[in-house]
């Protein structure tokens, strides 16, 4: 019978000890003291003979359009895969290297730039190596609930918007198990997908992490043997119900929590059904029934991978070169902090100049435009469907696309595919804070990607759900 062959591969891609580390607007160290746990870039190849699919997750901040084309044309050179068929996820962990905010940067810049050389090809390595490793599978699913996370945009008595813990806000706690086992039942990998911002290690951390998704692999791998992937979910609003600290206990911890669900989950998916048949009754101490439970072979799920590219709407942005004058004054002045200032003098000057430079990176990639575009993809496997958008999208839309969809398992993801950008609702655009101030797009953005990504699945699903 025909089956659904995966690979899996795994490159590590951590960054030697003195790489710049984080990034942090509050943090006073550059370089990092070593790593706590390996950062990971982690694949898996999917193939109906048909076609291929590489689905990659990697321990990252985020990719931007330059990174991501750099980093898929090195994966599509070395394994032929089409660029179009190869899914580039990334945890969003905020204490991995300093790879995206290189102008406060005045020590280690030589490392980093020397890491960032690299990345590509090892990345491209881990999806390589997949390819090596295709064996038939099958596939199943399920979902369950941790409580780790939490809304995280807290609303002050003054009417501020901060980034806090809101109890009473929209969060989605659904934990989403796939697993892939061979032929033998055995589990070759494990797909996590959890909603949570990976801010547990902050500003007064110094090593470097893969947060709270890297002890969710780690749990997992050593419960259920196979490697896992993590899948960011719909976290632009979501973050952990202890964070910003800089006690490497707590990402642990909260990873195991996690990890331990997500373990019980795929422990309780058979991806080869069986169905029962009872075949007489037995005399004991009272009668007992006897059962010859027979295995039913599951249909070849269908595979299909399709992507759209939507139009949204963004808000206009100053001309650059105003809030580019006013990031290099600011960059100055953190230079002169880091060689007189005391500790609070450094945070305060990087907290500004971070700020500002972000600011003007915005308004140099986006004066003068009203749309962007933004690509929107789906995978399915079967009765799965795995959409993935670039940015940080809020929870509630990833909650009103799972609640449209034909799937019986729905894992919508942000961080995907490049591309930076908070992309809150319609109501949150009322509300103002952070996300909502550095967001490049109009209050209308939200609704365009919900209905997009209702119609892709519906594409999806053209030929019934098996």
């Amino acid at each position: 019978m025909k089956h659904l062959v995966i690979g899996i591969g795994r490159s590590d891609i951590t960054p030697a000890p003195g790489t710049p580390h984080a990034g942090w607007g509050a943090q006073t160290h550059q370089r990092g003291l070593g790593a706590d746990l390996p950062l990971y870039a982690t694949a898996l190849v999917l193939s109906d003979n048909a076609r291929q699919i590489a689905l990659v997750d990697v321990d990252y901040g985020g990719f931007d359009d330059e990174w991501l084309g750099s980093i898929v044309g090195e994966i599509a050179k070395l394994t032929q895969i089409p660029r179009d068929h190869i899914r580039l996820s990334y945890t969003h962990t905020h204490s991995g290297p300093n790879t995206f905010r290189l102008q406060v940067i005045s020590e280690g810049l030589d490392m980093v730039k020397n890491y960032m050389q690299g990345l590509a090809f090892r990345i491209a390595g881990a999806v390589w190596q997949a390819q090596q490793n295709l064996k038939p599978a099958r596939v199943g699913a399920t979902k369950g609930e941790c409580g780790i996370n939490v809304n995280r945009r807290l609303h002050l008595p003054d009417g501020r918007v901060v980034i806090g813990r809101n109890w009473q806000g929209a969060v989605d706690r659904t934990v989403r198990v796939i697993r892939f086992d061979g032929l033998d039942e055995k589990p070759i990998a494990t797909i996590v997908h959890y909603a949570c911002h990976p801010t547990i290690m902050a500003w007064q951390n110094q090593y470097v992490t893969p947060d709270y998704p890297g002890m969710v692999r780690k749990v997992v791998e050593e419960q259920m043997g196979g490697v896992c992937l993590f899948l960011q979910g719909a976290a632009g609003n979501i973050g952990p119900r202890r964070g910003f600290t800089g006690d490497l206990a707590v990402y642990r911890n909260l990873g195991r929590i996690l990890g331990l669900h997500a373990a019980a989950l795929a422990a309780e998916i058979e991806t080869l059904p069986r169905r029962e048949g009872m075949i007489g009754l037995l005399e004991s101490g009272t009668t007992i029934g006897l059962y010859q439970d027979e295995v039913v072979e599951p249909e070849t799920p269908t595979l299909d991978i399709r992507s759209r590219t939507l139009r949204l709407p963004i808000r206009s942005h100053p001309d650059p070169a105003e809030l580019e004058t006013k990031a290099e004054k600011l960059r100055h002045e953190l230079s002169e902090a880091r060689r007189n200032g005391s500790e609070e003098q450094i945070r305060a000057a990087t907290a500004q100049a971070v700020q500002a430079g972000m600011d003007a990176e915005r308004a140099s990639l986006y004066f003068g435009k009203r749309h962007i575009e933004w690509p929107l993809q789906g995978i399915r496997i079967g009765s799965i469907a795995l959409l993935a958008v670039p940015g940080e999208p809020f929870i509630e839309i990833g909650q009103q696309i799972v609640k449209a969809s034909p799937f019986p398992h729905t894992l919508f993801s942000g961080y995907s595919n490049g591309g930076f950008g908070y992309l809150p609702t319609r109501a949150a655009f009322e509300e103002g804070g952070y996300e909502v101030n550095t967001s490049i797009f109009t209050n209308d953005a939200a609704d365009v990607l919900v209905r997009e990504a209702i119609g892709l699945m519906q594409d999806l699903a053209e030929e019934g759900i098996n």
